[in-house]
């Protein structure tokens, strides 16, 4: 009797999706209800950036105010709700190469496809704001070394995607020396913060053989670009990690502001009933 193979493992997915070479596009979900909904408008991965949490769960600006334990609770919810592969944003790791291996592990645990290491100073900070401060290259490198080796010994072996914010300090030239150290120490994936105009982010893209996010935040320093476009750039991964959380920020304001009465005034958002909440929230699915 042939027996089932395993199901892949979320890395293993990752790396499927990765390899199919058309552009993946990463919503931004923040909590397990946002997660389900990626899911179920047919999303292949996901992206849990540190932002959206930020915001989304704690009301909070990104500047390094949630703990590692906030963030690994809040990415167990949302890996459990989403059923997908999900990138999770492990900021800095959270202090040295101990905190590291934690990070890389209690996330691999939780079953995070990748984890997000990066070069900021901690309290880090959203990179699209002034202020942020990234560590020496050495530290930075030594950083990522610390997570791939954390990579090998954690079981589900997730997948590093090596950040740097070095281009709004320390230019251009900086940036991309530091993402080529990035892969040279292990990396497997790689992100470039807040590049300023499509020659800069093509030159990253050129920079490395390895596969490549772009950050389409709202509002942010990077061009918003069309996905034919960032994909001709030679991205093979682009995150939105505003989309989300701002859309249900918008919707909420609108509904408060609107007195909740009913009916709802002429031009109110639309909202979900409870009939459509049970269904999205997966009720049917739990009834014998």
């Amino acid at each position: 009797m042939t027996r089932p193979f395993p199901p892949l493992s979320a890395p293993d997915r990752l790396r499927a999706l990765l390899a199919e070479g058309q552009l993946l596009v990463l919503p931004c979900p923040y909590d397990g209800l946002s997660a389900r909904l990626v899911a179920q408008a047919g999303y292949r991965a996901a992206f849990m950036g540190g932002y959206a949490v930020a915001a989304g769960r704690f009301g909070w600006p990104d500047i390094g105010l949630v703990s590692p334990t906030e963030m690994l609770d809040s990415a167990r919810s949302i890996i459990r709700a989403a059923g997908l592969p999900v990138l999770v944003d492990g900021d800095t790791g959270y202090g040295g190469d101990a905190n590291i291996a934690r990070t890389i592990a209690d996330l691999g645990q939780a079953g995070a496809a990748a984890v997000m290491i990066e070069d900021q100073t901690w309290p880090k900070r959203c990179g699209h704001i002034p202020g942020k401060q990234v560590v020496p290259r050495d530290e930075a490198v030594a950083r990522i070394r610390a997570a791939v080796a954390a990579r090998d010994a954690t079981p589900t072996r997730p997948l590093i995607l090596a950040r740097t914010d070095a281009r709004a300090i320390h230019g251009m030239e900086e940036a991309l020396a530091r993402v080529t150290a990035f892969a040279g120490a292990g990396a497997d994936l790689l992100f470039l913060e807040a590049p300023e105009s499509e020659a800069e982010m093509r030159a990253f893209t050129a920079a490395t053989p390895l596969p490549c996010l772009a950050n389409m935040l709202a509002g942010g320093r990077t061009p918003r670009l069309s996905h034919d476009r960032l994909a001709r750039l030679g991205f093979a991964m682009a995150a939105y990690p505003l989309d989300l959380i701002g859309a249900a920020s918008a919707a909420l304001e609108g509904v408060l502001q609107g007195g909740l009465a009913h009916p709802p005034p002429a031009g109110a958002p639309p909202a979900h009933d409870h009939a459509t909440l049970l269904k999205i929230t997966g009720f049917d699915d739990t009834r014998p």
